[in-house]
């Protein structure tokens, strides 16, 4: 009886893999990407790349389990949820009332430890960020945004 319980498990965890995760696509070509068209440190540029991109950009790096139910469908829903929040690759497309309030959210949520989201970091070793990186992108969001003032 417990042999074909398990083999119904089984059975259903295959079959619910041809469920397909509507993943947001992912785009190589970004023209109005931040990164692209502003002048980014690039220590900054490299902690946007490793903790923040893979959610709020279209060069989402979908990792191995983002293939595998259910987690596919966490993924591809915290992904939409990121881009449509914010999406650095449509920066320049963004007007900069719009901007200055993702600095502004960018800064806070950093600051406050909610960004990257909790579980991120666990599989995505450069998103841990350290206090310092912490610092360091919080300080550049307001300096980039006095910058887009002047």
């Amino acid at each position: 009886m417990a042999k074909k319980i398990l083999l119904g498990l089984v059975a259903v965890l295959l079959l619910v893999q041809l469920v397909p995760a509507h993943r947001p696509p992912v785009k190589a070509d970004n023209p109005a990407d931040l990164l692209t068209n502003n002048n980014v440190p690039e220590e900054v540029a490299q902690i946007l790349r490793g903790a923040c991109y893979d959610c709020h950009s279209n060069e989402t790096r979908y990792p191995w389990y983002a293939y595998v139910a259910p987690v596919k469908w966490l993924v591809a829903d915290h992904v939409e949820e990121g881009r449509e929040h914010l999406n650095f690759s449509d920066w320049q497309a963004m007007d900069i009332g719009d901007q200055l309030e993702a600095l502004d959210e960018l800064a806070e949520e950093v600051e406050e430890g909610e960004m990257p989201l909790q579980g991120y970091p666990l599989t995505h070793p450069e998103a841990r960020l350290s206090e310092e990186q912490r610092q360091l992108l919080t300080d550049w969001a307001g300096q980039f945004a006095d910058q887009l003032l002047e």
